[in-house]
């Protein structure tokens, strides 16, 4: 009578384990599933917010540059100050060509308004729009601009810049339908504006009465259109860089396709893993079914060989360990009858061992030393501005011959430039052999570099080129320096706290309002030599210790 032995017992078991495995994995996924997809969401919705804030900041950036050019312009300050309508908006007309959006108020000392340009309802004061300062600058929304919609004052961006004729110049861009239809073309996402929290802009296709459920957290909205169901992730929030309270944004994002996508692949995976959990209790059945035969073949076989009969098991045709168990099985028989001694030696030959072969070759292992090392850390200011004004060939010249100056300074100064990070240079000083002057060249070729692009400004101008800014950041401290990479494909580089340092003190240049910043580690290391001037100290993301900076002045020697 056939009957599952021990081992195909156990075999049995660890498939129908599977089983029960699988059992679980289902219901974790129907448990990691729905969640995958509020994190999908959140992600599309964290994107959607990320790119409304950069369009924001393009259009604020937009109407910076024309509200400085327009109050820095002569033209526009003599025709201020005389009160002269057509000479104070020569200029301002050249920027309505290219911006037909914008609205341009020129207004006097005193506030009244001497000429407008696209406005629908033109102001006669700054009174007419309380919240541009006379003679002072200003970033933010008026909710009172100088459009109309319906009868009703339309709520504008504005950056307001004092002229030297004691006027102001304000440069509005009215948040309307075609503002937020914009932003919505251009963001793959429907929006309505709340300019003062209770005016409402949308666009045409913003689901309606989502707004109630927005949250500052991104949640669901499901309408139901012509019989189909759309989901909504709706998130509400307020962009960054005006004033608090001053606009906000309810976003909706249409993640049917998500939520679909997300389904499906939950059911697929249900399907392949039954498919998978039935093929291997199938395939497992009938592996513990032959085995179990063969085993019980080899059994009744080695209980007959104890009582020295010497049979042959039948033949087992597995096509693996089990049938080359029954052929050695049969050839060991074999040997017993010849005598004792040869079995005795049989039994050893099959406890052989694999440790030689383990051990027969050697991994080359990555790695890298620990050492001191300084970095320095430069960027071009402004450079997203620079390139965009620029085609492709003429971009790519400058920054080769802006990195040509600054390398060479860097070798010179015996420094290594580890990677290009776009416009930005890192340079190692000390990463292969250090030195005690490493922070020495460091801070030296930063005061170099400065030198050098004043120089190459000169020649920029000369071509009609804008002069370029850079700030940069010295610091010094352990590093890992070393091959970094996989075995098919390293680099030799340096990593740790002081290079993420460096990179954070240059990021601070704009904040601090200087070129070049140094650490309070590299001062110590440099402070009879250069002449510096301590800022003070500053809270860099990833450090909870405040760092204490200096502005290099000069070299002693």
């Amino acid at each position: 009578m056939f009957r599952l032995t021990t081992v195909a017992r156990k075999l049995v078991f660890l498939v129908a384990l599977s089983g029960v495995a699988a059992a679980v994995t289902l219901v974790i996924l129907f448990w990691v599933m729905p969640r995958q997809l509020l994190d999908e969401v959140d992600d599309r919705v964290e994107d959607a917010q990320r790119s409304f804030q950069s369009e924001l900041d393009d259009d604020l950036a937009d109407l910076t540059i024309a509200a400085r050019v327009l109050a820095s312009n002569p033209a526009t300050n003599r025709g201020v100050e005389e009160h002269d309508a057509t000479l104070a908006t020569r200029v301002a007309q050249q920027f309505l060509s290219v911006y037909p959006d914008i609205d341009v108020v020129l207004a006097d000392a005193d506030g009244k308004v001497i000429a407008q340009l696209g406005c629908s309802v033109p102001p006669t004061t700054l009174a007419d729009l309380p919240e541009i300062p006379t003679g002072k600058p200003f970033r933010g929304v008026v909710h009172h601009g100088c459009e109309a919609r319906d009868g009703r004052p339309i709520s504008a961006l504005v950056i307001s810049e004092p002229i030297a004729s004691g006027g102001t110049v304000a440069v509005l861009e009215p948040l309307d339908v075609a503002f937020a239809s914009n932003a919505s073309a251009k963001l793959g996402l429907e929006l309505q504006l709340e300019p003062d929290g209770t005016d409402t802009v949308r666009t045409g296709a913003f689901p309606a009465g989502s707004e109630a459920a927005a949250t500052s957290s991104p949640v669901l909205f499901v309408r139901e259109v012509g019989g189909k169901k759309i989901t909504w992730a709706i998130d509400r929030f307020e962009p960054k860089g005006l004033a608090p309270h001053a606009l906000l944004v309810i976003a909706a994002l249409d993640v049917t396709d998500i939520q679909h996508v997300v389904r499906t692949n939950l059911w697929m995976s249900v399907a392949i893993l039954l498919f998978a959990v039935f093929g291997a209790l199938a395939y497992g059945g009938g592996v513990a079914s032959t085995m179990s035969r063969g085993l019980n073949r080899v059994s009744a076989a080695l209980k007959r060989l104890e009582k020295d009969e010497y049979v042959h098991v039948d033949d087992i045709r597995t096509g693996d360990e089990l049938e080359d168990l029954a052929t050695g099985f049969n050839t060991m028989v074999d040997g017993l009858k010849d005598a004792k001694e040869m079995r005795e030696k049989y039994g050893k030959y099959l406890t052989t061992s694999l440790i030689d072969a383990l051990h027969s070759g050697k991994k080359v292992e990555l790695g890298g030393t620990t050492l001191e090392a300084s970095i320095l850390f430069s960027d071009i200011r402004s450079f997203t501005t620079i390139s965009e004004k620029m085609d492709a060939q003429a971009l790519v010249a400058l920054l080769n011959e802006y990195f040509t100056d600054m390398v060479e300074i860097v070798l010179d100064e015996g420094g290594v430039v580890d990677k290009y990070i776009g416009d930005a240079i890192m340079a190692v000083y000390g990463g292969t052999n250090p030195g005690p002057d490493d922070a020495l060249h460091a801070v030296r070729s930063a005061v170099r570099m400065r030198g050098a692009l004043v120089k190459l400004n000169e020649r920029l101008v000369a071509r009609g080129i804008e002069p370029l800014r850079i700030g940069i950041g010295v610091h010094s401290g352990i590093v890992v320096a070393g091959n970094i990479g996989s075995d098919q494909h390293m680099s030799y580089t340096v990593i740790g706290d002081a290079v993420n340092l460096a990179s954070r003190l240059e990021t601070a240049t704009k904040e601090l309002g200087e070129d070049v910043v140094i650490s309070e580690d590299a001062y110590h290391r440099v402070k009879t030599k250069v002449m510096t001037r301590p800022l003070k100290e500053i809270t860099v993301k990833g450090r909870v210790a405040p760092v204490m900076t200096y502005a290099v002045t000069n070299i002693v020697d």
